[in-house]
């Protein structure tokens, strides 16, 4: 069973968002929360698998509880929920360790399908969003500091490195190096405890940041919708490294 804890200030949106996750019967939502604050004490004592942690909330906000909540040693998840997708509310939430970010208006069945994607370490995020924002907000590494990242990768983890560092999941990863799937699961996982990852979306920032993946063309954001496309996820995979 998957537990769950809600936080929101709109106790209309907690009860639909508890509504639609309750009706599936691997989820549960354990508790919920009307502010930061809240949300902390309730997700140290209720210990869920996934957080669902509104942006926007009185007193302490979404933000604040999550990086109060990441820096704990605690196998939780934490999902940042929004009306908006802003660069700065996703730029905030990758930078507190959260594995992703949803808009509130998400459809039912995709909203129980990003929590079983983000236990698996999913993130939930477009690539295209997940690279823009690396790009502009996190310069590249100095050369002594790329070095010293990928001093302890082998040849082949570093491959596998830039190609997450693209966006691709461990199925494309094995077509692209013509390996087995579980051979490429293996490396995803070794990266991941080399280098202290948590995630996909901490992988990507280190393929870009070592010069292993290029930076993506800026967007201009001057026309068109700003909303993420679906699906949300970076990569659907089955679990990457030794969290998932």
């Amino acid at each position: 069973m998957i537990r769950l804890v809600i936080a929101d200030d709109d106790p209309l949106v907690r009860t639909g968002l508890g509504i639609i996750l309750n009706a599936d019967p691997d989820l549960t939502v354990v508790a919920e929360a009307g502010d930061g604050a809240a949300a902390v004490d309730v997700v140290r004592r209720e210990r869920p698998d996934v957080v669902l942690l509104d942006v926007r909330m009185p007193g302490t906000d979404g933000l604040t509880a999550a990086r109060t909540l990441l820096a704990e040693p605690a196998p939780w998840k934490i999902v940042m929920l929004t009306t908006f997708d802003l660069d700065e509310y996703v730029y905030a939430a990758l930078r507190a360790g959260a594995s992703g970010f949803l808009l509130k208006d998400i459809p039912p069945e995709r909203l129980v399908s990003a929590v079983r994607h983000v236990l698996t370490g999913d993130v939930l995020l477009a690539p295209t969003i997940t690279t823009r924002l690396v790009a502009q907000h996190i310069g590249p590494a100095t050369d002594n500091e790329q070095a010293d990242i990928l001093a302890g990768l082998t040849a082949r983890e570093r491959e596998v490195l830039a190609l997450i560092g693209e966006g691709l999941s461990n199925a494309e990863i094995a077509g692209r190096l013509v390996l087995g799937e579980a051979t490429v699961k293996t490396h995803v996982g070794r990266v991941f405890a080399k280098l202290g990852l948590r995630d996909r979306v901490q992988a990507v920032i280190a393929a870009y940041r070592t010069g292993l993946a290029p930076p993506p063309p800026r967007r201009d954001t001057r026309h068109g919708d700003h909303r993420a496309a679906w699906p949300p996820w970076s990569v659907p995979g089955r679990g990457y490294g030794a969290r998932g």
